[in-house]
């Protein structure tokens, strides 16, 4: 019966996605569940989301869904997608929540569904609202591609990388292209940036990477030397450690280029996306409730991935909590973001069988 809720739920938030800071309608249909349970909740109120809770005690443990999707070219029809597998995620939390409904618990357990993790600051807008508020212990979840996890098993905890964007503009000056000694050519800066950034070494046991991913320089005249021009850069690490270096390394080499070139060379970072803080004793809880649920054969080794998630602000902005998310094979595929994504809706019963003991076994802990 509960497979079949969350089947259905799963069907409507992937049929009525919404994009982050805009889930006016996912949050509706949230509260509209609530309600039907008998839970209490709040809504955020300014933006879109709630949190739910049931349980009594000082100590709150917390489960965390996003909500947001992607918005994306699908078919050749740009629209809000669900590529991201949040609708997913939303589902299985929803699935946890009725597996605990009957069950007696000593502490507190929050639900906590929040806006736009695609965005990057959904987890901090939730934070500033007091979604993190006594949390001792949070648990996220996320199904994992096909070369991460196979159908069925299930890792302990995710160690997502770290990751931030800079946007740059360059300001020189125009110039003929008969007399490029009268100007100062945005485009050499550009190269000289790209050139820097592939230059760019640390520890080869430290995964990292920084490239360009967006330029622009120039009109349709091609006999005009540009002096303006615009980039950016995503930069990304394994560990916050290496990411802030990185960072540094980028800033002074931009310093550099510029006064090599004779340009202004103007930037700024934004969507940092911390790396992950993953909880011995909250990914030990986890493991043993794979075993316990699913069977110990179906418990995979953590997952290491270089994509980010904004769930770690939890965790970075309130140390003292002890937390993990939790990786659901799927068989999903071609990737995640992909616009044409599937998976197996299999394993929105496993993660939130998984969820479910999870939470008990830390309130029992």
């Amino acid at each position: 019966m509960i497979a079949k809720r969350i089947d259905e739920w799963f069907e409507h938030f992937h049929a009525h996605p919404e994009i982050s800071f805009k889930e006016t309608e996912t949050t509706r249909k949230l509260a509209e569940i609530m309600d039907e349970f008998g839970i209490s909740y709040k809504l955020f109120g300014d933006i879109p989301g709630l949190v739910a809770e049931m349980g009594t005690g000082d100590e709150v443990i917390a489960l965390r869904a996003d909500m947001d999707a992607l918005w994306q070219e699908v078919d050749g029809v740009y629209q809000a997608n669900h590529s991201c597998g949040h609708d997913a995620n939303m589902a299985m939390v929803l699935g946890a929540l009725a597996l605990l409904m009957d069950v007696p618990l000593t502490r507190k357990v929050r639900f906590i569904f929040q806006p736009a993790e695609e965005k990057g600051n959904g987890a901090l807008a939730a934070i500033e609202r007091g979604a993190a508020d006594g949390v001792t212990h949070l648990y996220g979840v996320h199904l994992r591609p096909q070369e991460e996890l196979p159908l069925g098993k299930v890792a302990p905890a995710i160690h997502h990388g770290a990751g931030v964007f800079l946007r740059g503009k360059i300001t020189g000056e125009d110039a003929h292209g008969a007399r490029p000694h009268q100007g100062a050519n945005a485009v050499d800066a550009l190269f000289a940036i790209h050139q820097f950034i592939k230059s760019i070494y640390f520890s080869p046991f430290e995964p990292y990477s920084a490239k360009l991913t967006n330029l622009h320089a120039g009109g349709d005249s091609v006999n005009i030397i540009p002096g303006t021009a615009s980039f950016a850069v995503d930069a990304r690490a394994q560990s916050n450690e290496v990411l802030e270096k990185l960072r540094d390394r980028i800033e002074e080499g931009l310093r550099g280029i510029g006064a090599l070139y004779g340009v202004d060379i103007t930037a700024e970072w934004d969507d940092y996306i911390p790396a992950a803080e993953v909880s011995s004793e909250a990914a030990a809880l986890t493991r043993a409730a794979v075993e316990a649920s699913v069977g110990k054969n179906m418990l995979a080794e953590e997952v290491v991935t270089p994509g980010g998630d904004d769930f770690h602000f939890y965790t970075i902005r309130n140390p003292g909590i002890k937390a993990a998310m939790v990786g659901v094979g799927a068989d999903l595929g071609p990737g995640l973001h992909h616009p044409n994504m599937t998976f197996n809706r299999e394993a929105l019963y496993t993660g939130a069988l998984v969820l479910a003991e999870t939470v008990k076994r830390t309130a029992n802990r």
